[in-house]
């Protein structure tokens, strides 16, 4: 082979590899010069399968399979989340993954209802990564059951106070009609909200939210406490629980949140409800019940009277410990019991413990003997400590 003609043959495979490498790198360019940035906005529901073809289509891609490639090569594969980004076509392929694995303009924030404004502070300032002093600016801004529950799509460079009043903004549009409904029924905002959160809290599902607000309207109306665990939660959470369980002796707690020590309403809203609740209270269903429980599957039961209130109590919340009373501390109102299999327990007679006869009649602590049979229905606090709610003779 001739001297040219091999060079001839080289410079053609040279060519033909510059062509290809300039068609490879081609594909991972930037498919326009000087464009300025536009937000695109990524969906909760929107899936990297659907979304990576979406960037082909609207130009800011050459090719699919280009991008998928730097995604891999970084190891960024499903790393990109939904929320705000500033895109452009100028950016090749390198920086576009880059921006929208890293650099978020905008984050998708979702707020449920019946959270308190601490709650939903601590939610923020996880996805915005706020600094402990806008959580706080946000709390002082913030006014508890007037942060609206919703979607919200929020800037990374959002402060405190403007998260705060884009939610009462929101609040503001979405209940607006229902302040309206709620007026012609002549019931004050505040009473709405206050009502519409301790709703939201004890309800377990939307469609029982009219019947329970039913009971707290009959209970208000006979002058009756409402007697609502989660007003005593609101009163004793803390960072670490917000919701803690109530014990016994929290229902002494010295509060104005205390609904078993205080009539009528609480002084705020507990939480920051959704439109069904305050709905709810200004539609309530019609009737009879004064009292509600619900099971361990939050089925609900409920009472026209006390003595039906105590019964389902006994039936669907309580364990039952039944054995003979050894010994009787007067003072110090513990009854030691000795169940069937010898085991001696601890019975702590509180005063919201109801003693009863073999008839459903009312007794005193002093009135039960050592050497009777009794059922006490109740909590266990420890192996063999038990807090009854009802003592009954058999």
């Amino acid at each position: 082979m001739s001297r040219n003609k091999k060079i001839a043959i080289f410079g053609g495979i040279t060519l033909a590899i510059g062509i290809a490498v300039f068609i490879f790198l081609y594909q991972f360019s930037a498919p326009q010069k000087g464009v300025e940035e536009k937000r695109i906005v990524i969906n909760l529901t929107t899936t990297g399968a659907e979304f990576i073809p979406k960037l082909k289509e609207q130009g800011y891609i050459r090719n699919e399979w280009a991008f998928n490639f730097v995604l891999k090569v970084k190891g960024w594969q499903g790393k990109i989340e939904p929320g705000g980004y500033k895109i452009s076509k100028g950016m090749d392929v390198w920086l576009l993954a880059d921006t929208l694995v890293n650099h978020p303009y905008q984050k998708w924030v979702v707020i449920p209802e019946g959270l308190r404004k601490e709650e939903i502070a601590g939610m923020v300032q996880e996805k915005l990564g706020w600094a402990e002093v806008e959580e706080r600016r946000f709390l002082s801004w913030a006014k508890e059951g007037y942060l609206f529950p919703d979607t919200y799509l929020l800037n990374l460079d959002y402060t405190g106070e403007e998260v705060a009043k884009r939610m009462k903004n929101q609040f503001n549009e979405k209940v607006a009609d229902l302040f309206k409904e709620a007026k012609e029924k002549n019931i004050r905002n505040d009473t709405l909200i206050v009502l519409a959160s301790l709703v939201q809290r004890e309800a377990a599902n939307e469609d029982e939210m009219p019947l329970i607000t039913g009971v707290i309207w009959n209970r208000w109306l006979k002058d009756m406490k409402f007697e609502i665990d989660a007003t005593i939660q609101y009163a004793l959470g803390t960072s670490e629980n917000w919701w803690p369980i109530v014990k016994p002796e929290n229902y002494k707690l010295d509060s104005p949140y205390n609904t078993y020590f205080h009539k009528g309403r609480p002084p705020t809203p507990i939480c920051n409800p959704g439109l069904a609740a305050i709905d709810a209270v200004i539609n309530s269903e019609e009737t009879e019940y004064l009292y509600y429980l619900h099971d361990s599957e939050r089925q609900i039961h409920l009472a026209k009277t006390y003595e039906e209130h105590q019964a389902n109590i006994e039936q669907y919340l309580l364990e039952t410990v039944t054995g003979t009373i050894k010994d009787i501390a007067l003072s110090a109102r513990v009854i030691t019991i000795r169940n069937q299999q010898e085991k001696e327990i601890s019975v702590a007679v509180t005063e919201r413990t109801t003693l009863l006869d073999k008839d459903g009649n009312e007794v005193e602590l002093k009135d039960l003997q050592p050497g009777e049979n009794i059922s006490a229905a109740g909590r266990w606090t420890g192996e063999s400590t038990f807090i009854p709610s009802i003592i009954r003779r058999k």
